[in-house]
């Protein structure tokens, strides 16, 4: 999986999360908190979805990591590649 691709994935789960945010402006550079209206039980939510859809564990003290779509896509994208990789 791609860079990319992984933010993708992250974008698609805020929208099911979200679905009133405009998510076509989204700046990837930028946290997340600073362009949508997210509050700690969305960000909860995004860490669960990541968790139940891809088999994806964030655990508490990485939470940091998915301030911004640029962050989430260098912590995840490892993830998903070593779970591909087992499959």
């Amino acid at each position: 999986m791609t860079k990319d691709e992984c933010k993708k994935l992250v974008v698609d789960i805020i929208a099911d999360i979200a679905p009133d945010e405009d998510l076509s402006h989204l700046k990837p550079e930028v946290r997340l908190r600073d362009q949508l209206q997210l509050d700690s039980m969305d960000f909860l939510d995004i860490v669960m979805e990541l968790r139940k859809r891809h088999g994806i564990e964030v655990p508490e003290a990485d939470y940091i990591q998915l301030a911004s779509l640029d962050s989430c896509a260098d912590y995840l994208t490892p993830k998903f590649n070593a779970l591909a990789a087992k499959s």
